[in-house]
């Protein structure tokens, strides 16, 4: 099975955990019909992105603040050719920009957004309108993590949910209770 593939599936028996979501959802499938291209960069329409919110045992949640943004955001960015799944992938973003080892993702997405960029090519090419589809999946930290800024964070925080910092990138809150209910069910 290939990433496209996998990206079809997840996204055609995901439930999605709020009406917004589904939307994003739905608008992802249409964007997957103009096949695998739309997992690249290279798409300019927009394309498939995968994001990792890192949740640890007492339930805070670890942010980034993004380098070139300047926003608050879950961890995670564009597939690369590599990446089998689409939790693979977040999985190995959040691993990169978390340094932190021994993550676990669930492979069932907690969210889906749509929202516009400006993302350079892999080539290093300026920065282009664009829109990033990202699927966003609950990422398990283990006890006693330390995490490490990677280049593309200004900095890493963790946060209750009720205690967030500012200014959060758009669509970040919305993936917070269905993380933590799900870690809640499975405890």
């Amino acid at each position: 099975m290939t990433l496209y593939d996998d990206a079809v599936r997840v996204l055609t028996t995901w439930t999605a955990t709020s009406g917004e979501a589904d939307l994003a959802r739905k608008r992802t499938l249409d964007l997957l019909a103009d096949g695998p291209a739309a997992m690249t960069r290279a798409h300019r329409a927009g394309h498939v992105t995968a994001s990792a919110l890192v949740v640890d045992v007492a339930g805070r949640v670890l942010l980034c603040l993004h380098g070139r943004l300047g926003l608050w955001m879950q961890l995670g960015g564009h597939c690369e050719a590599g990446d089998s799944t689409l939790a693979a992938a977040a999985l190995r973003e959040a691993t990169e920009e978390s340094g932190i080892a021994g993550l676990t993702v669930d492979e069932d997405p907690i969210d889906v957004d749509v929202h516009e960029v400006r993302c350079g090519a892999a080539d290093g090419a300026p920065a282009e309108p664009s829109v990033h589809f990202d699927v966003r999946f609950l990422v398990r930290s283990p006890a006693g993590a330390t995490e490490q800024i990677s280049d593309e964070s200004a900095d890493l925080g963790w946060f209750t949910a009720d205690a967030l910092p500012s200014p959060l990138a758009s669509g970040t809150v919305r993936q917070i209770a269905p993380a933590l209910d799900r870690l809640n069910r499975k405890r």
